[in-house]
Parts: C-alpha cells; structure tokens; sequence
C-alpha cells in the first residue's frame, strides 16, 4: 500500500469515527445537546481535527442520515424477495426487524431520536420517492403491488394508510425490544416468535376473504 492510499484510509477511518461518536451522542443527548466539541471530547480528537472533516454540527447530523438510511435501502435491494405480494411484505417487514436488532444505535438514531427540521439536500432529493434508494419508498411499491393483486379487503385502498400502518407495527416490536428488551420484568418470548406473530396478525387483518369466509 502507498502512501497515498495510507491515507485515505486513515481519512476514512477516522471519519467513521467520528461518525459513530456522533450517532451515539445525537441518540443520548439529543441534536441540541451535541456539540462538536463533545464529539472531539468522546473520541480524545481536537475541535480542530473534527472540522477538517464537516464543516458544522449540522452537515455532521446530515451525514450520518444520508449514510444510515441509504444502509438500510440497500438491504432491501439485495434482498431476494418473493413474487408473491403478501409473502414479500411479510419479508420487507422481516428484513427491517433484522436491521433494527443488528444495528440498534443505527435505528435509534434514524428512527428513536427526534430530527431538526431542514430543507432537503440534492442527496435527499435523489432519495425521496426512489423505491431503490428510499426504504419507505420501497414499502410503498410493495403496498401498491399488493393492491393492484386485489391481496387486500375492498375498503383498504390508500397506500400511505397500509403502509404507515405496517411501519408502525414493525417499529413497535423493534423499539420495545431496544427499549425494554432486557427488562427481567418481562418473562420475554424470542424476539423472532414476537414478530412472525406480528407480522402474521397485521397482514391477516390486511388479507381480503375469499367467497368461502376464509382468507385468500
């Protein structure tokens, strides 16, 4: 390796973690609570060598958006999803609970922490409404096809209603187990049983009957 490519691994690594100190930081304290001095103070750099690499507080929390919400996109674009309508929503919903157990501070941050208002960025422009690049996006097609496949009851027609419905359900199992899952309260069943259950009793309320009473 030369030199060259020394350091632009080095450049990399270190705003990885600068990243990863600030995701931790907006999740804990929150956007007003971070400064980017606390960011310098939790990984022992200067003031000065976090500015080499954002400009500001803000470009930093934007980053980190840009970054955890095109990671997510992708899973779902290098997933092998099912033909069937119902089964790929059920399977969009599976993959989004993964990635909120593997990577929880990723999905706090993205999901758990409250978000400054802003005006999109040309990166937020290219994201926003691109199935391929917008996971909610993505979510929204899936609904859509299930629709078109008459797999829903006559009455449920509006795409952003199904699909905010099922984002819920999913968030609330994922949020709990984040929140409470080591709660020795709760006698906790397994976290994949809890949401196959989930998944199984939002899309059957979802499903349209067959003429014999029975779910299609």
């Amino acid at each position: 390796m030369g030199v060259k490519e020394r350091r632009e691994r080095e450049k990399s690594e270190t705003r990885d973690k600068i990243l990863d100190a600030a995701r931790e930081l907006f999740v804990t304290e929150g956007y007003e609570g971070v400064s980017m001095r606390k960011v310098a103070e939790k990984i022992e750099y200067s003031p000065t060598a976090i500015y080499v690499h954002f400009a500001d507080k803000n470009e930093l929390f934007r980053e980190l958006c840009h970054q955890d919400y095109a990671r997510l996109a992708e899973v779902f674009q290098s997933s092998v999803m099912s033909t069937d309508p119902l089964e790929r929503l059920r399977q969009i919903g599976a993959i989004y609970i993964d990635f909120g157990t593997r990577f929880p501070n990723h999905y706090k941050f993205m999901f758990m922490t409250p978000h400054p208002a802003h005006e999109l960025d040309e990166v937020d422009r290219e994201m926003k409404d691109n199935p391929e690049k917008d996971a909610y996006a993505f979510l929204k097609w899936a609904v859509q096809q299930a629709m078109d496949a008459s797999c829903f009851r006559e009455e449920i027609g509006d795409v952003e209603m199904v699909s905010q419905t099922l984002w819920a359900s999913v968030h609330g199992v994922i949020s709990l187990n984040i929140a409470k899952g080591d709660d020795e309260w709760v006698d906790w069943r397994p976290m994949r049983d809890r949401a196959e259950m989930m998944l199984d009793i939002t899309l059957r309320g979802l499903r349209r009957e067959s003429k014999t009473g029975k779910d299609e």
